[in-house]
């Protein structure tokens, strides 16, 4: 098997009115992610999906990558990845160059387990074919009851655990927390992801009170430059502190493990270097007896990656699931996720196990060329007027 062809595939959608939700970074009007499709000479397609800044994922894959990858055997995927890794390591290591090296290696898991019938989970060791799931979303509310509704409703969808963004202020997210437990129940688990708007001191008496609400782990209370306040921060909890949807490749997260700043870590195969990465990185975390839990916030086929992941790991304990009405989650496969009693099935099918929605793909691609339109993509901003700060945050305590 060589390789004949790769192709990148920009997906952009806004929302209705362009009012998607509200957190510390402003209100989300878009979403994008990028697909890549690596064909076969025997017709094979591999899929895979990188999450950062479109147009430089397009030219560092068509333009650096291709030409080095085109003939090649696409089962050869460590050497690969170490051809891509050293190619861009000048420029590289971490954001858009590990994001586009992971697409392809992605993509290179999908050929492998196609090539011989099995599904990825079970190429890396994998004995499970489900995996806990957990709903993402429960942004900023004018009125926190509107939380309770919406954790109340992803429980009544299959899910046990929701994940909720908070950062808004500490009278706030107090009240948004007890309304999410409300909303998910006693045997539910609620989730909190700080949005890095935390002091330390703050941060403490957060941590202090998620404990209280039996909080199932605290995340990113801090931006991830920020790993000395982690470091300060961890003895002083009781609830488990997660971070890494930040971090890219072995190097950055090892540096998390030898300053033992967190209890679970957090790759993302669509950002920190693809399957094989990501495998390197939990079996790393396993030696420091550390968790596992992929980040996800992009796509159907990361998602399904980050799942054979979780799939395989014996110290990976749940997957993250958009839940905020994203089209490239809800209506890019032809089969969709398959959700019950808190686990997402893998399909027993080769590869990553999936199929596009070409209708879906078709409907949401960016012709190569054009430039994104302004707008809040969540992670990503396009336009000067799409740039928001956020006020102060406003303490309990002076």
């Amino acid at each position: 098997m060589r390789i004949a062809d790769i192709e990148v595939i920009n997906l952009h959608f806004s929302y209705p009115n362009r009012q998607g939700f509200c957190y510390a970074g402003g209100i989300v009007t878009s979403r994008v992610t990028s697909l890549v499709r690596v064909i076969a000479d025997n017709g094979m397609i591999g899929l895979g999906a990188g999450y950062s800044h479109p147009d430089l994922v397009r030219v560092i894959i068509e333009k650096q990558f291709k030409p080095f990858l085109l003939g090649a055997d696409p089962l050869e995927i460590e050497a690969l990845w170490e051809k891509m890794y050293q190619l861009t390591r000048w420029y590289g290591r971490k954001g858009v160059a590990m994001s586009s090296l992971g697409a392809l290696d992605i993509a290179f898991w999908d050929l492998r387990g196609k090539s011989l019938g099995q599904p990825v989970y079970k190429l890396l060791g994998g004995k499970r074919s489900a995996v806990p799931a957990y709903a993402s979303g429960l942004f900023w509310q004018t009125d926190v009851c509107q939380l309770e509704k919406e954790a109340a409703r992803h429980r009544n969808r299959g899910f046990r655990r929701v994940k909720m963004r908070l950062g808004h202020s500490e009278a706030y997210d107090r009240a948004a927390v007890e309304a999410a437990r409300r909303g998910v129940g006693v045997d539910g688990d609620v989730i909190v992801d700080g949005s890095h708007r935390y002091t330390l001191e703050v941060a403490e008496r957060m941590g202090k009170f998620l404990a209280a609400q039996k909080a199932f782990w605290f995340e990113e209370p801090f931006p991830p430059e920020d790993l000395d306040s982690y470091v300060a921060l961890r003895p002083r909890i009781s609830v488990p502190l997660a971070a890494g949807e930040n971090d890219f490749g072995v190097q950055g997260f090892r540096e998390l493990l030898r300053a033992r700043a967190v209890d679970i870590v957090q790759p993302d195969a669509c950002r920190a270097g693809g399957i094989t990465e990501c495998v390197r990185i939990g079996q790393m975390a396993a030696k420091a007896n550390l968790r596992v839990a992929p980040h996800t916030w992009s796509d159907a086929v990361a998602l399904t990656a980050n799942a054979h992941i979780a799939a395989a790991l014996p110290n990976a304990i749940t997957v993250e699931v958009d839940q905020t009405g994203n089209p490239f989650i809800e209506e890019l496969l032809v089969e969709p996720l398959q959700i019950k009693d808190g686990l997402l099935h893998l399909s027993e099918s080769p590869g990553l196990g999936i199929e596009l929605n070409m209708e879906t793909v078709k409907r949401l691609t960016m012709p190569p060329g054009q430039s994104m339109p302004d707008g809040n993509y969540s992670d990503l901003f396009f336009g000067v007027d799409s740039w928001s700060v956020p006020p102060p945050y406003q303490t309990t305590e002076t």
